[in-house]
């Protein structure tokens, strides 16, 4: 079995985004169906998730399966401050942000799945490898496949309703 979770978030207190819902929606139709018409992905979209707890009980359980492929994909914001990154949820403040990135490769490291792929369409996405706090670099073992749209220190891009990166992944 293949199982997806397609996240995108628009709506945020402090600064919305315009693309994000459309493009997971765009990833769920991919991934839903082979172009035969074929089933590939049980796919959960989630459009505009509310809390935080609501999106790590979520992502936990895509994560806690033993399925052929796993599949995270999230378009939001994201954020990296001096301990690591996150991506962020609607219900963020100052001291509680979202889930930490590396906690998201840890659910898929704790998976008995055989390949876990991680997609990550927000600013900061490529923190997701590193704990900043000290310079070191989280691992990600086998079978965890990680796609970013950005450098840690870099941000994302929406252009027309649409995230630059999540466009180029679905050409």
């Amino acid at each position: 079995m293949r199982k997806a979770l397609v996240v995108g978030i628009n709506n945020y207190n402090i600064s919305s985004l315009l693309g994000c819902v459309n493009d997971a929606c765009e990833i769920a139709k991919l991934l839903k169906r082979h172009s035969s018409g074929e089933k590939n992905f049980d796919v959960n979209l989630i459009k505009d998730i509310a809390t935080k707890n609501d999106l790590r009980r979520e992502i936990k359980n895509l994560f806690n399966g033993n399925n052929e492929i796993e599949l995270f994909y999230f378009s939001g914001h994201g954020f990296v401050n001096e301990l690591e990154g996150y991506v962020v949820t609607p219900d963020f403040t100052y001291n509680d942000l979202g889930i930490p990135m590396n906690e998201i490769i840890n659910y898929a490291h704790k998976s008995n799945s055989k390949n876990k792929i991680i997609i990550l369409d927000c600013c900061h996405s490529g923190a997701i490898g590193n704990m900043i706090n000290n310079d070191q670099i989280s691992e990600i073992g086998n079978g965890v496949t990680v796609l970013t749209a950005s450098r840690n220190n870099e941000s994302a891009i929406e252009i027309d309703g649409h995230g630059v990166f999540t466009q180029l992944l679905i050409n």
